[in-house]
């Protein structure tokens, strides 16, 4: 694919939009960025291409589409837009950055799916990657924009893309070397309309794979198992329920991994500092992304040992009069608040609630119900987890306005027996950009807990 001189539109100017602008100048296209937002409110963006000629069209979403040969969208664009449809309906074709990068480079691609656990997964195979002195660069969700990396990489780089629901959703032609799913739950279904749409996406990281790659899939999850019929690559499962007689599984106390005639301990269990049965599970794919890049099982085995996890995920903050405080600010969806709650044994003071995505909350206070002795809630789904929370006469219900209030609510509930765990199984978009954010604010309130902290509460 040339794009050199054509008419390139980028829809989005944020992180991947600024990679995607870089990249396209090098590779001599013509680059137009349209932005709901203003030039003031992107001053930050448009300085770091200060160098590059562009023809921005900021404030409103609805720029000319004559003489747009490609348009390259930000993943959280719907395609239901007004925008992406004219696109349509004009023949103009919509990708993501990754399915762009793909047709244009020939870098070896490792794309990591499924509904929780990308980014442990994806961190931890770039570490392996990093410690077996392999190049590989962390793009996707995660890390950096992809096409600015590709454009700057050698031809023998991995890329490790931790790949969402919406980067995949206009991706077609999209063949990574080795691709992972490593779970199937109800997520995001206000932006793809329904659950079958949701996984359309995900699978797409195996549809054109052929069988010279490799897919890493979750027996355990009947859904992604059956993905197997449908894919020409060579197929590596993982099972924390069964013994295999190929693939990844847990026999003994260690991860053990079986080719059909030979085993070989991968780890013991105990070896493993990241708490929670789905991290297992994330370490258990990494191995299968690793075996199938035939990287050393003595590497795989070092940088797992001492992996602490990532920020944001189960990430410890603090211990405070026999308090832990737990930041889960990346459980965006209620399995990976249910994974959380589930991996921590002390009485639970959580902290949830966030942005409506049209989830149902009903299975995570089942889990909660016994476990937690407090329910502190915020943000705009608050009402609707506490009338699930009192159906099933859950007690002890605070309703908060923000993050401060919801951080010293907690300490002044808390025990030396008690944890306090902000996993708040929905996205953060109602009170901040990005889970990020919120995770920080939460570590901020408990320094502030700690910094202040005098032996009285009240």
């Amino acid at each position: 694919m040339n794009i050199e001189n054509k008419n390139v539109l980028i829809l989005g100017l944020g992180i991947s939009g600024v990679s995607t602008a870089k990249a396209l100048d090098k590779l001599k296209a013509n680059i137009i960025i349209n932005d709901s937002k203003n030039k003031n409110e992107l001053e930050q963006h448009i300085n770091n291409l200060k160098n590059i000629d562009i023809d921005y069209r900021l404030g409103h979403n609805n720029p000319n589409l004559k003489d747009i040969d490609l348009i390259i969208k930000s993943p959280g664009i719907k395609n239901s837009v007004p925008i992406i449809q004219d696109a349509i309906k004009d023949n103009i074709e919509v990708v993501t950055d990754i399915e762009l990068g793909y047709r244009l480079f020939k870098n070896k691609f490792i794309a990591i799916t499924g509904t929780n656990g990308k980014t442990t997964t994806t961190t931890l195979v770039g570490k392996i990657f990093k410690e077996a002195n392999i190049t590989a660069h962390i793009t996707g969700n995660i890390g950096v924009g992809i096409l600015w990396e590709l454009v700057n990489s050698k031809e023998e780089d991995y890329f490790i893309i931790e790949a969402s629901s919406f980067q995949l959703e206009n991706t077609y032609f999209f063949k990574p070397n080795i691709s992972a799913i490593i779970n199937f739950k109800p997520d995001h279904l206000d932006w793809h309309g329904n659950y079958m749409n949701y996984k359309n996406s995900k699978t797409k990281v195996i549809k054109n794979q052929d069988e010279k790659d490799f897919a890493i899939l979750n027996y355990d999850d009947l859904e992604v198992r059956k993905l197997a019929d449908s894919t020409k690559s060579k197929v590596i499962y993982f099972s924390q329920k069964e013994k295999l007689s190929r693939g990844i599984f847990i026999n003994c106390g260690h991860i053990v991994y079986s080719d059909g005639i030979k085993s070989i301990n991968i780890i013991k269990l105990d070896d493993i500092k990241i708490p929670g049965k789905h991290n297992v599970e994330n370490i258990m794919t990494s191995i299968g992304i690793c075996l199938a890049a035939n990287i050393d099982i003595n590497n795989i085995k070092n940088s797992i040992s001492n992996f602490q996890g990532v920020s944001h995920r189960l990430e410890f903050v603090d211990e405070i009069d026999g308090v832990k405080y737990y930041n889960d600010s990346k459980a965006t969806n209620v399995d990976a608040s249910i994974q959380a709650i589930n991996a921590i044994k002390r009485n639970i003071v959580l902290i949830a609630g966030g942005y409506n995505k049209d989830s149902s909350y009903e299975e995570l206070i089942k889990v909660s119900k016994g476990k937690i002795d407090n329910l502190i809630l915020l943000g705009q789904t608050a009402n609707e987890i506490k009338k699930v929370a009192e159906k099933y006469d859950i007690e002890n219900i605070h309703m908060v306005n923000n993050m401060k209030e919801a951080v010293y609510k907690a300490y002044n509930l808390s025990n030396s027996n008690s944890t306090v765990l902000l996993s708040p199984a929905c996205a953060s978009w109602d009170m901040y950009n990005n889970y990020e954010e919120r995770g920080d604010e939460f570590k901020n309130m408990v320094k502030s807990i700690r910094r202040n902290h005098n032996g009285q509460k009240g």
